[in-house]
Parts: C-alpha cells; structure tokens; sequence
C-alpha cells in the first residue's frame, strides 16, 4: 500500500486551506458582482439547464459553483492523505474529517441560500461556517506540520493564556457583527433580495467597537509578554502579524465605510477577514508546543490535541 510522507501531507493541508480561502473571495465576488442569482436553481443552474452561461451573471456563479468542487477535491484528499500518511496520525485525520463534514455543510446551505433568493441570515450563516472551515484548516495545517509522538503542552503564563482565548472570542464576535453590517448593506448580490432592517450606522458602530476591543486585547497581549521571555518566544511572532493583518483590516473597514462601500474594497475586506482568522488561529496554537514524549514507538496513532493546564517551566 502507498505511503504518505509527512512532509507531503502538510503540503496537501496547505493547499486544501489556500482553496478554502479562495473560495471565500470567489463567493463575495460573486455577491459583489450582482450575480448572487445568476442561477436561481439548486443544484441545476436554472429549471432548463444544469449548467447555463448564457449571461455574464450565470457564467459567474456557474465558475464560484465549479470552484467549490475543487474544494471538495482538496479536503477530500486530505482525509485519504491522513490514512495513508507514515506514520498515520488519529488527531489529523479527525481534523481532515472536520474539512470535509463542514464542506458538505457549505454545499447544502450554498442551496438554501439560493432557494431563499440571498435572504441575509443564510448569507451570514454561509460566511461564519466559512471562518469555522478556515480556522479548521489552520489548524490540520499547524498540526501536519508538528514532529509526530508528540504531545501539546502549555508554553506561555496564565496570563498570556487568556488574553489570546480572550482574542478569539472578542474576534468571532466582530466577525458576526460584521455580518451584520453586510445584510443591511447595499451589496445584496441581487436587487430583489431582502435586507436587514437595521439602520447601517448603527450595525457599523457596534462592528467597529468589536474590532477596536479586539486589538485592544491585542495590546493588552503585547505588553503582558515584554515582561516575560517565555512568553516572547512563543508569541512575539504570531503576535506581530496578527496586529499587521488586524490594522490592515480595520483601516479597509473604515476606508471603505466612509467611502460608500466601493465593491473592490469589500472584497479586499473579505480576503481580510479570512487572513485575520487564520493569524488568530496562529496566535492561539502558538500558546501549547509539542513535546516529545518518551516512548514515542506508542504513539503511532497519536491521540488528540492535550493541553497541560500547568505552569509553564
């Protein structure tokens, strides 16, 4: 039977979270372009035909739809990757499972959503169950990447520790909030479609106080670690790219408010969206390291990510 190397299942990993990411840009692309409904049928394009290119807006959502089988190819071979690889790991092919269940999830509701003419709330659901695969992938692909007979252990202070979970909570909130400014709105990917009747000021305040919590938590993060070289080695890194990407972000969010939500710029927002989820994700694995375990011939199915709730040495 064929055997996977390790090195050449990361690399699978990898590609399966640029296609999930891709395909994240590729759908607001086609919110963007007005082509939401370009095919208002599910899984057929329209009531005539499967597959219809017949006008610009069908051939958009028709190329998002064939891009999505592409994803499905990627974390598919994750999963087959993971039960082949030598040595074969239980904990990646569990998270290559969570690739492939939340896709089939991505599937159905991509129907729904179009069944229910781009109603806001099956939009918003389509997204955040994105950032879940997303965050899924960052993780199969930090683990892929780790030494095998290893367990996680907790590397940084108390502290530290619950100023990054407190990170990834504040961040999953400004990402709901900001589903809330898209369904209210102007870029409904259809004219027809419904919208949220929420005053858009007021959903853009709430969404920008999230994300200014967030990187105040941030920087509550960083001046915690200047006082600790443990925590330096393990955060200093992640930390920095996560405030790059966070800034970025927040200053397109307020560029592109202010400046009438040009289609380009929400886009670029969506693509900043993913990235920030993926450094977050970053952040938060990089407060465990793996340790060898001592008799690493037992851990051929290794269990598991285990967190040591312990001190630190």
């Amino acid at each position: 039977m064929m055997r996977l190397q390790p090195a050449t299942y990361r690399r699978i990993t990898i590609a399966s979270l640029i296609a999930l990411s891709v395909i994240v840009v590729s759908g607001g692309a086609v919110r963007l372009s007005g082509a939401g409904l370009g095919c208002d049928d599910w899984p057929n394009c329209n009531s005539q035909r499967l597959i219809d290119v017949s006008t610009a807006h069908a051939a958009i959502e028709q190329l998002n739809r064939l891009f999505t089988g592409v994803v499905a190819l990627a974390v598919m071979a994750a999963v087959l990757g993971s039960l082949i690889r030598a040595p074969r790991r239980r904990d990646l092919t569990w998270w290559s499972i969570g690739l492939v269940a939340g896709v089939i999830g991505q599937i159905i509701l991509g129907g729904i959503t179009v069944l229910v003419r781009l109603h806001p709330v099956a939009v918003q659901g389509h997204f955040l169950l994105s950032m879940v695969l997303i965050a899924n992938a960052t993780v199969l692909v930090r683990r892929a990447g780790e030494p095998d007979g290893v367990k996680r252990v907790r590397a940084v202070s108390t502290r530290a520790l619950w100023l990054v979970r407190s990170i990834v909570v504040v961040l999953i909130v400004a990402l709901f909030t900001g589903t809330l400014v898209t369904g209210t709105g102007p870029h409904a990917g259809d004219p027809d479609s419904p919208r949220f009747g929420f005053e858009i000021s007021n959903v853009a305040r709430l969404h920008g106080v999230s994300v200014m919590a967030t990187i105040a938590l941030a920087l509550a993060l960083a001046w915690t670690i200047a006082k600790r070289r443990s925590d330096q080695i393990q955060l200093r890194q992640p930390l920095g790219l996560w405030m790059f990407v966070a800034m970025m972000q927040a200053l397109i969010g307020y560029v592109q408010y202010f400046s009438a939500v040009p289609e380009i710029l929400v886009g670029v927002h969506l693509l900043g969206a993913t990235l920030l989820t993926i450094v977050t994700f970053q952040l938060w694995l990089s407060t465990a390291r793996p340790e060898v375990l001592q008799d690493s011939s037992t851990t051929l199915a290794c269990e598991p990510e285990l967190i040591d709730n312990s001190s630190p040495a």
